[in-house]
């Protein structure tokens, strides 16, 4: 029976690329889907005929003017998309990890919401390294015992974290919870990334681990035409957030220069500073379609962001990630401890250490297999289909409480 989903999510395009790609799964399987982002995506969720609705957006970094805590902020959408529920009647509304604010409204409008991860599960576990260190798992049980030290320190954190929330949720008038990350539906979580980058964690029963959620915006540009030669290719694909000056692409692209490889560079629209030399087999475009690009890369270089590390992965080739920030290095360690391609940390980032790493990657046989096996789930397990299925098993009750003739009767108000 179709249904009525709308999914909320935050707009930088590691949170809104996910978001999309499994609105576009539901609308394909004959259900009405309704996308809150940025404004900025607003053509590219039409173009998957899907509805949309601007996410309210706030300014929440310290700044002249800007006095908005996060949850402040958090606080404030929550009211303005209490409307949009009532409206659209959604049977379940899916949050995006950072959109409090559209849990907190399905919350006071009654609606049942489930979480969107859209990468690593962050929450701690005793014996792990703290979320976002860069740090790999232990592989022992000394390992486990000397992470376990820091735990009171991690989960002094989360408590503080929990006690935000709740202050937010008092302020629109719900009750405080217990839990800790009670930014994540116990109904369901659904966890976006590869369950090999999860292996050394226990998942917790609320979570359940579907496979990446892996979209693309049409490439304005035709990544076909890679450097002329039968030497392994190698893509750069820099993170559109980090790196401004793109320190990465320039040092991969002199690191390279002399090596048997040729070389893929995406600029994400920012150009190159002025006296950057492209070398003779070396290519840089704003927006290749690495869709298109990936399957036949030997290695690619990038900041370790969880949607280029999944897409790459997806496509079966190894990674060399340089972590800049935010969840890079926790994705960067588990690339590494996985097998699937090698961490290069930010400060080490030179022309002499990419070509290192490359040589590495691309000379040991092993990081493609590795990488391979990722293909392989990619293919047998998509992650948009698995994370459909879930939810079409959790929304069918609420669904089938309406009746055809109403249902019917809601499209045509919507579609108008």
């Amino acid at each position: 029976m179709a249904a009525r989903y709308l999914v909320a999510a935050f707009g930088d395009p590691g949170h809104a690329f996910p978001a999309i790609a499994l609105g576009r799964e539901l609308r394909a399987r004959g259900h009405e889907v309704c996308i809150q982002t940025w404004r900025r995506w607003e053509a590219d969720v039409v173009r998957e005929a899907m509805l949309f609705a601007p996410a309210p957006e706030y300014h929440v970094w310290p700044g002249p003017g800007q006095a908005f805590t996060p949850y402040q902020a958090a606080v404030r959408a929550a009211r303005e998309t209490r409307p949009l529920i009532r409206d659209f009647d959604p049977d379940v509304v899916v949050v995006d990890i950072l959109t409090v604010a559209a849990s907190l409204a399905a919350e006071l409008e009654e609606r049942p919401w489930v979480s969107l991860v859209p990468h690593l599960l962050p929450t701690p576990e005793p014996g792990l390294p703290p979320y976002s260190t860069g740090a790999q798992p232990p592989r022992t049980k000394v390992g486990r015992t000397l992470w376990r030290a820091v735990d009171p320190l991690t989960w002094a954190a989360v408590r503080r974290g929990r006690d935000e929330l709740n202050g937010a949720r008092a302020r629109v008038g719900l009750p405080p919870l217990a839990d800790v990350h009670g930014g994540l539906s116990r109904r369901l979580t659904l966890v976006a990334t590869f369950p090999q980058l999860e292996a050394a964690r226990t998942m917790p029963t609320w979570a359940r681990v579907t496979g990446p959620l892996v979209w693309e915006r049409p490439a304005e540009e035709d990544a076909g035409s890679a450097p002329p030669g039968e030497e392994p290719l190698v893509l750069v694909a820099p993170s559109t957030s980090q790196d401004p000056s793109h320190r990465l692409l320039r040092a991969t692209l002199a690191g390279l220069a002399s090596e048997p490889v040729r070389v893929l560079a995406a600029t994400n629209g920012r150009p190159l500073p002025a006296g950057v030399r492209v070398p003779r087999n070396a290519r840089v475009l704003d927006w290749p379609s690495y869709s298109r690009t990936m399957p036949h890369c030997a290695a690619v270089v990038c900041h370790g962001g969880h949607g280029t590390v999944a897409q790459a992965l997806a496509a079966g080739a190894p990674v060399i990630c340089s972590p800049a920030g935010g969840d890079m290095g926790e994705n960067a360690a588990r690339v590494a401890w996985a097998g699937a391609g090698v961490s290069l940390p930010w400060r080490l980032t030179r022309p002499w250490s990419v070509r290192l790493a490359v040589r590495r990657v691309v000379g040991d046989s092993r990081y493609s297999k590795q990488a391979y096996e990722f293909a392989a789930t990619a293919r047998t397990r998509p992650g948009a289909s698995t994370a459909a299925d879930v939810l079409e098993d959790l929304c069918a009750p609420h669904a089938g409480a309406r009746s055809a003739a109403e249902r019917s009767r809601d499209s045509v108000r919507h579609t108008n």
